[in-house]
Order: C-alpha cells, then sequence, then structure tokens
C-alpha cells in the first residue's frame, strides 16, 4: 500500500490527537512506501497540519512531496470523535481534530508517546553524520555495509497500546487491523537511515560490514515491569543479560496476555514521554577472516594450544599463540579461535609438509592483504620464533575450513619414532616388523588423555612399519598409520590397553623416546 486511503482518515486523527508523530502515524496506517518516510520530519508534520486545515474547510487532499514514487496523496475525510480505553479499562476522551486548535498544539508534541523519538531526531542528517564519524574512527577498512538497530524493549508495549486503540478505532468503522500489517518500527527506522547512512560513507549497503545503532529510553524503562507480574514464565534469569526484560521475552509476554489485562496494567493510548532516547553505542563490526595454512613444530617443549592446568600456566607459548600473535597484530582482530587437522603432543614435533592449520580472526579493522602482503606476514612470523614455521599462508573462506576437518580419521599420517627395549636387541629381531602390513589395533582411551577423552576402544590400523636398528637397546621405527592412531601408546602399550603392541610384538618391555610427525 503506498498511500493512506479514505478509511484511514480517522486514524489519522486520533494518533495525531495523542502524540503521535508523522512517521508512526504512516506505520499504523501500514503505508508502505519507503520513500514517503524519508521526506524530511518538517515536512511532513507541516503536511499533515495543512491537511487538518483543509479538513476543517472542507477539502479532503494533502499531498506529500515525494521523488520517487511521485507525489502521494492522502485523501481523508471528516469522522466522529470517539473514545478510547485508559489504563484502568475506564473510556478515556481524546480531543476532536475539531475542537479549534487542539489537534495542532497536540500535534507539536516533541517527543512521539510510540517510537520515543526514534523516528524523529535519530532520522536527522545530524545523527547520520554522527554515526558516520564514529565507524570512520574506528579505522576499520570496508568497500560495503550492513546497517542493524537495537531498540528498548518498552516500545513494544507502547506499540501494543497504540494498535489496540487503533484497533479499537478501525472497529467502529467495521474494519479490522491485524498487528503483523503494522509496519515495523526497526523496519521503518532502516527505510530512513540506511540511504543517507549508504550515502554519507559513500558505500553500499549489503556485506559483513555492520554498522548498529544501541537505542535506549531510561524515562520509560519500567513500563514493562508489569509483564513479569501478568506473565511471570516469560522472564527467567539467564546468564550475560543484565535485564530479564530482554525484547524477546516481553515480545513472547505480549503474544501471551489477553487484551483485557493488558488495559489493566498499561495507559491506552500510552502517555508522552519528556525526553527522547538516548543512542547508548554506535558500534562497528566485521565479519571473520580465515587465515590458513601450514606449520611445522621443531621444538620438545612446546604444546599446540595454551596449556594451562587448574588455572596454572605449564609452558611460556605454544604454536598458536606463535602464530596468531601476528595476524591479530596485523588484521587488527579483536579476537582469533584456533583450529588444526589433528594435533600432536607438547615433546612431539611435526615435521614434513606441516600440519594443516586455521585461524578464525574476529571482527578484522583490516581485510585487505595481497598475495605480496601475505607472504611477508608469513616470514615476519617464521623470523620471531625458531619453534615453528609455517608455509602456505593464505585467507581462505568458511567451507574451506569445514573441508579441512573433513575426514580426518580416512587420513594416513607418516612417524619417526624412537624406541628403546629392556633386553638387548639385534638387527635380526626387530626385522619381522618390516613384513608386518594392515596391522590391527584395539586402542583403550589412553590413561594420559582420559580426564579429557570419553572412554572407548578405537579400531585403528598400522599400514607399515619399516626399522632402523641403532644399538643393543635402541632402533628407529618409521610407521605409516591411520590418523588417530595413538602411536605412543602402541610403542609401550598402555599397561595392555592398546593391544598388540611393539613390547607384545618383541616380547619384551619397550619405550618410546621421540616421536616426529614426518
Amino acid at each position: 500500500m503506498s498511500s493512506l486511503t479514505e478509511k484511514d482518515r480517522p486514524v489519522v486523527q486520533l494518533l495525531l490527537n495523542t502524540g503521535t508523530c508523522p512517521r508512526c502515524i504512516l506505520r499504523f496506517c501500514c503505508v508502505g512506501s519507503q520513500p514517503l518516510y524519508r521526506c524530511p520530519y518538517k515536512d511532513l508534520m507541516k503536511d499533515l497540519k495543512e491537511f487538518l486545515k483543509n479538513n476543517q474547510e472542507g477539502e479532503g487532499t494533502v499531498c506529500f512531496d515525494v521523488a520517487d514514487p511521485p507525489c502521494k496523496r492522502i485523501r481523508l475525510e471528516h469522522a466522529e470523535e470517539g473514545p478510547d480505553l485508559n489504563h484502568s479499562g475506564a473510556l478515556q476522551q481524546i480531543p476532536s481534530v475539531n475542537d479549534g486548535n487542539t489537534a495542532m498544539e497536540n500535534s507539536t508534541v516533541k517527543v512521539c508517546n510510540v517510537c520515543l523519538g526514534i523516528l524523529q531526531e535519530f532520522c536527522e542528517a545530524d545523527f547520520v553524520k554522527k554515526v558516520c564519524q564514529k565507524v570512520n574512527s574506528a579505522g576499520y577498512q570496508f568497500t560495503s555495509f550492513v546497517f542493524s538497530v537495537s531498540l528498548p524493549p518498552q516500545l513494544s508495549v507502547r506499540e501494543r497500546a497504540a494498535w489496540l486503540l487503533v484497533k479499537q478505532e478501525m472497529g467502529k468503522l467495521g474494519l479490522s487491523l491485524a498487528k503483523d500489517d503494522i509496519v515495523q518500527l526497526k523496519e521503518a527506522y532502516k527505510w530512513i537511515f540506511h540511504p543517507q547512512l549508504s550515502e554519507e560513507l559513500g558505500v553500499p549497503a549489503t556485506s559483513l560490514f555492520e554498522v548498529s545503532v544501541v537505542f535506549a529510553h531510561p524515562e520509560t524503562e519500567e513500563e514493562c515491569h508489569f509483564l513479569a507480574t501478568a506473565c511471570p514464565d516469560c522472564f527467567k534469569p539467564a546468564k550475560n543479560k543484565q535485564s530479564v526484560f530482554t525484547r524477546m521475552a516481553v515480545i513472547k509476554a505480549l503474544e501471551k496476555i489477553k487484551e483485557e489485562d493488558f488495559l489493566k496494567y498499561f495507559p491506552c493510548p500510552p502517555s508522552s514521554p519528556k525526553n527522547l532516547c538516548v543512542a547508548l553505542e554506535i558500534q562497528c563490526n566485521n565479519g571473520a577472516l580465515f587465515v590458513a595454512g601450514r606449520y611445522n613444530k621443531y621444538s620438545r617443549n612446546l604444546p599446540q594450544t595454551p596449556w594451562i592446568i587448574d588455572g596454572e600456566r605449564k609452558l611460556e607459548s605454544s604454536v598458536e599463540e606463535l602464530i596468531s600473535e601476528h595476524l591479530i597484530a596485523e588484521f587488527k582482530a579483536d579476537s582469533f579461535n584456533f583450529s588444526s587437522s589433528g594435533r600432536e603432543d607438547v615433546d612431539v614435533r611435526t615435521l614434513g609438509n606441516g600440519r594443516p592449520f586455521a585461524i578464525e580472526l574476529v571482527n578484522p579493522r583490516r581485510i585487505h592483504f595481497t598475495a605480496e602482503e601475505m607472504k611477508g606476514l608469513q616470514q615476519t612470523i617464521n623470523n620471531s620464533s625458531d619453534k615453528i614455521q609455517v608455509r602456505d599462508l593464505q585467507l581462505v573462506t568458511r567451507e574451506a575450513i569445514g573441508r579441512m576437518k573433513e575426514g580426518e580419521e580416512e587420513k594416513t599420517k607418516t612417524y619417526s619414532a624412537l624406541i628403546w627395549t629392556d633386553k638387548a636387541i639385534q638387527k635380526e629381531d626387530i626385522a619381522f616388523l618390516d613384513d608386518i602390513k594392515e596391522l590391527k589395533l584395539d586402542q583403550k582411551t589412553p590413561l594420559r588423555v582420559l580426564h579429557r577423552r570419553p572412554l572407548a576402544v578405537r579400531c585403528r590400523i598400522i599400514h607399515t612399519m619399516k626399522s632402523q636398528y641403532i644399538d643393543e637397546h635402541h632402533f628407529r621405527l618409521h610407521l605409516k598409520t591411520q590418523a588417530g592412531t595413538y602411536i605412543k601408546e602402541f610403542v609401550h602399550g598402555d599397561f595392555g590397553r592398546t593391544k598388540p603392541n611393539i613390547g607384545s610384538l618383541l616380547n619384551r618391555t619397550a619405550d618410546i623416546l621421540e616421536l616426529d610427525v614426518e
């Protein structure tokens, strides 16, 4: 619906008299023309006043000049003024448009009794410029954006009261008004603010870069508290929430409460506030970026992730930190999430082509990097420590991270283990290991990881082994295994929890001294 029709006339008169702003009047008349909402507020109010003047003189049309679509004409006729309900359920007389200049005076109320000023001052160019200044000073790289807005929960209560008022008025004319037919406040605000912000920032409006405005209205913040009495099961304490009166909880309660109960607690029409809403926060947030590559670990005293036990840090650094600290600095991100294809123990080196890893960078300010800049960043990481090296560092998609994790247990991994035996061995004693192919193991969850892994028996396969004799008590074993195989436990047996194992195959006690992922 692009303009008002005859049936909207009494609604316009009623809402204007109760202190509702022109844009909210358009919303409750279900006007869906976005350009109409973008008309300057003063022009909208002036046109409505002109209409009222013309209406008193017997004319029934007022023109709102809009660039696109063409001029909207609102046709209105006289109607009998009607009573309304107040918060005690009694009828409250609303001043008539025809009562001298009453409507003119009421229409100049500074703060709208429905939107609390959201569709008034906060749609003006000064506030748009304030938001733009905040965005530009935040230091983000972006080529487009998306706009979001957070509104005080009590606005839903006031909207319900105004809807009941309009619904009653339309009922007198044999008409109905569904709650879902009203243009939502948040939607109307975006219609007005989004194009202005896009023009001021000079970028289109669609991307992972989000600009959001959080509004509050301290004067009326207790208005929704009666719902906790009427619908107590809708309000439950939640973690990380300062108040139980969240927008969703209030909406849920409003859907549940009966109309007659609502009118007992809340005035209809809603009272006019003294103050405008306040913009508590203007926030910027970029969508996450993902950096992937492979790492080699050359230290036998470096965990993959920070090693903290009972709140106490055991080692000063980790693979994760040595890589991420440089990415965080260059991308100017708030935080990160590290993931990899498998993990190695603190005393295990990772050699060969390296282990695939990915880092999610949360809310990065910088998002554009050339291939040469990524190579330079990789070199910076490699020059910072002799404990790790990275390769193939690149920007990837979220979907690529999922593929890194796919089929982890079907992958084949190659290891080199330095093994000690309690009894003396000769080269011939270990030669038979080279002939074993596709050896099936049953591995109970190792004792060393039982505190963080569920107890289970996992079937794993040793594809091939190749032994290399060193001396009477030492030999090196090269293994190709199914990913997820516990190599240390395959060597020493973990008190019989891994069967078979090198100790049982050699018929002697065996232990592992060094392990490398090749």
